[in-house]
């Protein structure tokens, strides 16, 4: 499987003796000639007719949700639990960008200028949706609705290694809406460049990597024009004050840190704890993460699946033999529970730090981990913890765990984040709520409510009486 070949072949991550059928590459310049073909008849229709051919592919994927589950499940290794749950959140997400339509994409009367005036939205032109494999319909389908609700055409890529989860999504959307106006795309990197980077794409909505975000925005600087939407993930925090529920506290790291076995976005990959709970906290977390044991992801009490595939497997093995402190949980890697089934399965890590120099040079404060792994710090006093905080450079979520309203103001006001709860998983991120991340993790306009505002360009309006 390379990204430089036209054809591959996902395994299973949870059973790698399960292999689904070969993939190719798409061609871009094909599905782009016929999303701009498509674009004016769709773009032409009004806002209700759009809805209700929309409300069409919302019941078919309802027709299809355990399929659909089941598929997330043996392509990506995520646990049946929670790709049921995915799928519930993709149906769920038809009626809030619905509510949102009625919001954004009406012409607003302009009652109080000079002359009689409005405010028309439009589309922007065919869009590009670069989809992650960990919530491989999700966090694509938000844009993808979006866009398609405000008129314009879509052009999905998925994660080469969520394809076969992508073309069943395709397809389901496909069977309601004209021809052109979802088209997929199948590829690697160079596949996702040449569509993004094309002049005929208006709108880009990409889930990934720092590194491709940077790239993408430096590419497409000189077509201002274009919108460009990113998310690119997070070191997200949980801060543990002194007067916290440390029952709650310790339950709500040990999920954000394994459910999706790390591979979220909003994942909890740091703890600042206050000097005086340390000891019960962390006898708690080890208790608590008890719970996480790798199993096959297909059965039903399963909480901790395998992660993507052998890269992720190899980078998780070496983060884990790094000397940044003391790994009071060591991790490991595991085969599959009751089972002799081969697959990338690994068991949570825990690295309780002393020296805040080393972690900043190594790769877990500088990288996105996307694993099971924890990095605990130690602090005295608020100032400290947000100072250490503001310390790495990216700003998706951060949870805050205090008693105290008081304490909750003081320290959230101060960190540069997207997304702030209190007693609360860093991965909460409901999809009434926007959801987009500041530095490094993006810029702050993909995903949840609001979105609309991205997949339309206003036209200000006004005439003489």
């Amino acid at each position: 499987m390379s990204s430089d070949t036209c054809d591959w072949q996902n395994l299973s991550p949870g059973d790698l003796s399960y292999a689904f059928p070969i993939v190719s590459s798409g061609d871009v310049s094909a599905s782009l000639d016929r999303s701009r073909k498509a674009f004016p008849d769709w773009a032409g229709l009004s806002l209700d007719a759009r809805r209700a051919i929309l409300t069409q592919c919302c019941e078919n994927l309802r027709a299809r949700s355990e399929e659909l589950a089941v598929l997330i499940t043996r392509e990506t290794g995520k646990p049946i639990c929670e790709a049921r749950l995915e799928i519930a959140a993709v149906i769920a997400k038809f009626d809030l960008t619905f509510a949102d339509g009625e919001r954004f994409l009406r012409d607003t009367i302009v009652a109080d200028g000079p002359h009689p005036s409005l405010v028309r939205h439009s589309p922007r032109g065919p869009a590009a949706v670069i989809a992650p494999f960990n919530f491989p319909i999700h966090l694509g389908h938000g844009p993808t609705l979006a866009y398609l609700l405000a008129g314009n055409t879509v052009l999905f890529k998925p994660s080469p290694m969520a394809a076969n989860v992508g073309l069943a999504y395709a397809q389901v959307m496909q069977a309601a809406l004209p021809e052109g106006v979802f088209e997929l795309v199948q590829g690697w990197g160079p596949i996702g460049q040449e569509l993004c980077l094309n002049p005929a794409v208006r709108a880009v909505c990409f889930t990934g990597s720092l590194q491709v975000g940077k790239a993408l925005s430096s590419a497409l600087a000189s077509d201002y024009s274009k919108c460009l939407a990113l998310e690119l993930g997070g070191k997200n925090t949980a801060i543990i004050c002194e007067d916290a529920d440390l029952a709650v506290a310790v339950d709500a790291v040990a999920d954000g840190m394994c459910l999706t076995t790390g591979q979220r976005c909003n994942a909890t990959s740091r703890v600042l704890l206050h000097r005086s709970i340390a000891d019960r906290f962390l006898d708690l977390l080890q208790s608590s993460l008890m719970r996480y044991r790798p199993a096959d992801p297909l059965d039903e009490s399963t909480l901790l699946g395998p992660l993507i595939q052998r890269s992720a497997y190899e980078r998780y093995e070496r983060l884990i033999s790094g000397s940044e402190g003391d790994w009071i949980v060591p991790g490991g890697m595991r085969t599959c529970n009751d089972k002799d089934q081969h697959g990338f399965y690994v068991l949570p890590a825990v690295v309780y730090v002393t020296d805040a120099a080393l972690l900043d040079a190594s790769p877990l404060a500088r990288c996105e981990t996307f694993a099971p792994i924890l990095v605990v710090e130690i602090y005295d006093n608020e100032s400290e913890a947000i100072a250490r905080h503001e310390a790495w450079a990216f700003g998706l979520t951060a949870s805050v765990f205090t008693d105290w309203d008081a304490t909750f103001s003081r320290i959230g006001s101060c960190l540069s984040v997207g997304n702030l709860y209190r007693n609360l998983p860093t991965t909460f991120s409901p999809s009434v709520l926007p959801f987009g991340g500041w530095g490094n993790s993006g810029n702050g306009r993909p995903g949840g409510r609001g979105f609309l505002r991205f997949a339309i360009q206003e036209q200000a309006v006004q005439w003489k009486a």
